[in-house]
C-alpha cells in the first residue's frame, strides 16, 4: 500500500515505515503529523485518484528530526568586468516517519 501526499508545494510517494525528508513543519520531536492533501492511493490491486485530492483519506507520522541540509552556492559572474557576486543558502527540513495510510 502507498500514497502520494502533498506538503511544502511538493509531492512525495509514501509507504508505512518511510522516512520522508520535508520542508520544514513546526513542532517537536516526537510530535505527530497528520497529511491530509492526499492525492492518490494504491492498495496494490485498486488505484484511487483524487480530483485534487482524496477526501477522506489522511497520512499519519510522527516527526524524527529537524535540521539544515548541506550549503548550496549561488554564484554570479559577468565576464570581463570584475563582477563576481557569491550567496549559500541552507534549507531547513523535517524528517517524518510514516505510520499510517488511511483511505
Amino acid at each position: 500500500m502507498f500514497a502520494v501526499i502533498q506538503t511544502g508545494g511538493k509531492q512525495y510517494r509514501v509507504v508505512p515505515g518511510d522516512i520522508v525528508k520535508v520542508e520544514k513543519l513546526s513542532g517537536k520531536i516526537g510530535d505527530p503529523v497528520i497529511f491530509d492533501k492526499v492525492l492518490l492511493t494504491s492498495d496494490g490491486n485498486d488505484v484511487i485518484l483524487g480530483t485534487p485530492y482524496l477526501e477522506d483519506s489522511s497520512v499519519t507520522g510522527h516527526i524524527t528530526r529537524h535540521g539544515k541540509d548541506r550549503k548550496i552556492i549561488i554564484f554570479k559572474y559577468k565576464r570581463r568586468k570584475g563582477y563576481r557576486r557569491r550567496h549559500g543558502h541552507r534549507q531547513n527540513f523535517t524528517l517524518i516517519k510514516i505510520e499510517g495510510i488511511k483511505i
